[in-house]
Parts: C-alpha cells; structure tokens; sequence
C-alpha cells in the first residue's frame, strides 16, 4: 500500500487521458446498468412465479378469452386445491400516459390463491362488499396519492366508457418484486357493463397440490377441454411469464450481446491507455527497479492503475444507473418493477473490475519483465 500514491500520481499526468478513460467505463457501466434493470423488469414476473400454481389460457392466444364456466371443472381435475381467473381490462387514469396493469379478478378464490398479497380482514370485507370495490397497490397509491374510500375514474380501452371504481384495500407484500403499480377491482361488475365477451374471462390460475404434479395436471386439464370451442393451454406460472417476456425478444441474449460488446470495448480503451503509459514512462521504471524495486511491486503498480481507473469509473456509471432508477418507471407503467437490484450492481462491478485486471495484464507484464539496461537505452 505504500506505492499507492504513485498510482494517483501516474493517473493525473495526462488528465484528460484518464478522465476519458474513466468516462468509457462510467458510460459502459451505467449502460449495463439500464439493461439489467430493464431485464429485472421484464422477468419479474417470472421471479415471483410459484412453482405450484399453473396458467390454463385459451390455445389460440393469449388475448382469447376462455368461459366462465370452466372453473369448476378444473376444480375438478386431480391435484388440483385451488382455481381462480382474470380479465384483463386496459384502462387508464386521466391520459394514457398514466396506464398501468389492472384487471378484473374472481373475488371468491383469488386471495386462496395468491396467499403473498397481505390484506386486513376489514379492508378485504370492504373491497369484496363493494361492487364497484377495487385493490390497489402501495406504488400506486404513492404515485396518483391515492388512499382507502377515494373515487378513482378510468378510461377503458377495450369496453370504452369512463368505469369508477372505490378504493377499499390497499395490499401489503415482503417481496419487491410484486410492489408494481397495479389494480384489481370485481369480474362481476366488468362482466355486467361490457357489451361484449359476457361469460368469458381472460385467463385461470390453478393452485395445485404438489409441484412435481404440474405436468400430469396440466395434461389433464388440457384434455378436458380437448375438441371443444375453447381448447386450452396450460403451463407452469413460471413458464407463463417467461413466454410473456419473449415476446417482446430475447432479452438475455440481448443483455449478453450488448455485454460482451461492452467489456470488448473496455479492454480496447483500457489496454491502449495502460500500454502509452508504460511506454512513457520506461526510464522511470528501469531507474525504479536500478534503486531496488522488484518485479512483482513494478507488475503491481501498472495492475492497481488499470484496476483503480475501473473501480472509480465503474464505480461512477453504476451509482449513476442506481439513481436514475430511484426515479422509478419512466414508461409509465411498461416496467412497474424498475430497480437495480443489488446482485446486478455486484456483477457490474465485477465486470469493471475484470475489465480493468484483463486490459492492464498485458502493459503490466511487459513493465514487470523490462531490462534496466534496455530500458536506459531507449532514453
């Protein structure tokens, strides 16, 4: 730690050298940073899936709706505990810049079914009372400052109108990833005003006993309703929610795409400003190693410059990433749970810090194995 200072020292000799430097990797890591929260987004509904509930949606698509009459006949099948359903409802508060997820829910089984959602009994009673009852979330309610026995107007996409709907519960969660801004309200009262679709919900959810039964429910299900008008798909809740985020592409290979070309660039930079530095300073270092400086702290010096420009600069991008997500979801509702979550700020700092290690390497070992008498000579 000694030589320490002859680091900052090296690093401040050409400034702008290393405040470029230092920008190419806050850039590339703040871009990193973006990218792993959107990818954090876009499969949160995936981390939350449970492994012992299934999806059951009509076989032709997603926005096909399935009948209303179906959920006692899963109820029917073996293993199954628990069914509910949902419709989706496509409104939005005020303008569209305010849209947010929110659909219509089976009041009578959707808590059984989703035990994570945390509500007081008086708040429950309230919401299940009221026909025109709705459940929001914390985010939400923190957004528009909404609270419990406010009037909220949407406008409806798909069933036109303006529908109002009374706040009556607000549900509490411990897991981050399912506090996005959303609402659910009852399917009796959309199925009672909407024109159109009567009698058909949007898609089932099937709490089942034993996750190792998935596939034989899920065939099971699948076969009950084989031949009919409204065949079905069924498939782990997980699997549900991956195939929801494909749809928009393959957001891994995105993420490793964009990556490799990241840390790629980074060595490019980095390497060529660790290499113009070594050789601008090859008579410092052969009369370093003349007055007793050994290889090992000569290879540790251009190492720790490389490794600290990564550090500072990394460092930088992603504190900046982690602020601008602090701000929340800038596409008003297309990613509700936008944050940068710690394990991605533990792997961008990780790569800065290979990125540093891997471009200051190769200066680093040809200043390590330099001859005092060659190096004088190029003086």
């Amino acid at each position: 730690m000694k030589f320490l200072h002859l680091v900052f020292l090296n690093l401040r000799r050409k400034r702008t050298r290393t405040a470029l430097t230092l920008g190419s990797f806050l850039v590339s890591l703040f871009l990193f940073g973006i990218l792993m929260t959107i990818k954090t987004a876009l499969g949160s509904g995936v981390d939350v899936a449970g492994a012992d509930r299934l999806v059951v949606r009509n076989r032709v698509s997603l926005i096909q709706p399935l009948p209303f009459a179906y959920r006692d006949r899963i109820l029917q099948v073996p293993h199954v505990r628990e069914a509910t359903f949902a419709s989706w409802f496509g409104g939005y508060y005020q303008n569209m810049k305010n849209f947010f997820p929110n659909f219509a829910i089976d009041v009578e089984r959707y808590r059984l079914v989703y035990p994570e959602y945390k509500f007081s009994d008086e708040e429950w009673r309230a919401f299940v009372e009221d026909r025109e009852g709705c459940v929001i979330s914390p985010p939400l309610a923190k957004k528009f400052g909404w609270k419990i026995g406010d009037r909220i107007p949407l406008e409806a996409t798909i069933w036109g109108g303006t529908w109002e709907f009374n706040v009556r519960a607000i549900y509490e969660t411990d897991r981050k990833e399912l506090t996005s801004p959303e609402l659910w309200f009852h399917y009796d009262y959309l199925d009672e005003r909407r024109a159109f679709y009567k009698g058909l919900v949007g898609w089932y959810i099937v709490k089942i006993d034993d996750p190792a039964n998935a596939v034989e429910a899920a065939a099971a299900i699948d076969d009950r309703f084989a031949n009919s008008p409204w065949e079905s798909k069924t498939e782990t809740e997980k699997a549900f929610a991956a195939g929801f985020a494909n749809q928009i592409g393959n957001i891994r290979l995105l993420i490793l795409s964009i990556g490799s070309v990241v840390f790629f660039t980074l060595l490019l930079v980095t390497g060529n400003t660790m290499a113009s530095a070594v050789r601008e300073r090859t008579g410092e270092l052969a009369v370093l190693k003349t007055i007793g400086m050994n290889d090992a702290t000569v290879l540790f010096l251009v190492m720790a410059e490389s490794i600290v420009v990564a550090v500072i600069g990394g460092g930088a991008g992603l504190a900046l990433a982690k602020l601008f997500t602090l701000r929340g979801d800038p596409t008003g509702g297309m990613l509700p749970n936008f944050y940068l979550a710690g394990r991605s700020l533990g792997l961008g700092f990780v790569l800065a810090l290979a990125a540093g290690a891997a471009a200051g390497i190769l200066p680093a070992l040809g200043a390590m194995r330099l001859k005092i008498v060659d190096a004088l000579r190029r003086v």
